[in-house]
């Protein structure tokens, strides 16, 4: 069922170093029969901000920079693989299927595992749609939410993207579609060799560039040593692709309606989101009551690589959690 060679289920208690000045506690924790990996910077007695990240990506794709900047702030930061992911566990799809309300269980255990009560929740892309879960349903875990380049977690966006991989307009009720560059992407991934690693490697790179969006520049330096550090952590690189199948799972929980979160929500976009343009981020500002929406100049869906925005969404994330 589980593909995790590691032993023990809550273990390998170790250090880390952030910028070589931060020291984050590392430690695994289980959900169910799955075990996490978890990093915490700063003192359990401060606020604890937990960082939720997207589809198929490691909690290391949060900045140490946008961690050290938060901790100095006087919060305690905790980061995680999600399931499939980096040094976490990974699970057989095909035989046991999951769906953003298990992932959504694998965040609150992330808090359970270091008693934390209730955090602020600040989650990206796949990542938002989890604290959006957890603000609806699990209303007592959240004392804020950052939801960040994501869309209304009901929205499914399946129609949009097949009208418009098919050269047809969204329908009138659809949030658009990708950006044709993201599209193109897509189309252009399926058809390159894959069959090294370092094509993998190169193919992913791209895709952070893609992400990043045209309007500000893109840091390849940077990108590829994420994805390289990505790849040598990682204890089985291709199970993140079941994020994708787990997106596609549809139930009533995730069709809630999202009028009944009270945590004090940000909705932070930006104006060149090429996966999900800035129109998505606005429904669900929309959909959440006294939802604040940031729309951020030239800011692609992953902002991490441009330079100048992780140290700006640090200074959004310790106001918004003051």
């Amino acid at each position: 069922m589980f593909d995790d060679n590691r032993q023990g289920l809550v273990a390998d208690p170790a250090t880390a170093t952030v910028r070589g000045m931060l020291t984050g506690d590392e430690k695994f924790v289980g959900s169910g029969r799955v075990r996490l990996w978890t990093q915490r910077f700063g003192r359990p007695a401060d606020p604890t901000v937990l960082l939720v990240m997207g589809t198929s990506t490691q909690g290391i794709g949060w900045p140490d920079e946008l961690v050290e900047s938060v901790v100095d702030s006087g919060r305690q930061v905790i980061r995680f693989d999600h399931r499939d992911t980096g040094r976490s566990g990974s699970v057989d799809f095909t035989t046991h299927p999951y769906a953003l309300a298990d992932m959504a269980a694998d965040t609150a255990a992330v808090l359970d595992g270091y008693d934390v009560t209730a955090a602020h929740i600040v989650g990206t892309s796949l990542g938002a749609a989890i604290g959006q879960w957890l603000a609806v349903h699990r209303a007592d875990r959240v004392r804020t939410l950052i939801a960040m380049a994501s869309s209304p977690m009901g929205n499914n966006p399946g129609p949009a993207w097949a009208r418009a991989m098919a050269g047809q307009p969204a329908a009138a009720d659809e949030l658009p579609p990708p950006d044709a560059r993201f599209l193109e992407h897509v189309l252009a991934s399926v058809k390159a060799p894959r069959r090294t690693a370092q094509q993998r490697m190169d193919a992913d790179v791209q895709t952070w560039r893609v992400l990043n969006g045209d309007a500000l520049p893109f840091d390849e330096p940077a990108a590829r040593r994420f994805v390289e550090h990505c790849y040598a952590r990682a204890g089985n690189i291709a199970a993140a692709s079941n994020h994708d199948l787990a997106g596609r799972r549809w139930d009533d929980g995730r069709r809630a309606s999202l009028s009944s979160i009270t945590a004090p929500t940000l909705v932070l976009h930006g104006s060149d989101d090429p996966l999900l343009p800035p129109a998505h981020g606005a429904a669900l500002a929309a959909q959440v009551p006294a939802a604040h929406l940031e729309i951020v100049p030239g800011m692609g869906h992953h902002p991490f690589f441009s330079p100048g925005l992780t140290a700006r969404i640090a200074d959004v994330i310790v106001h918004h959690t003051a």
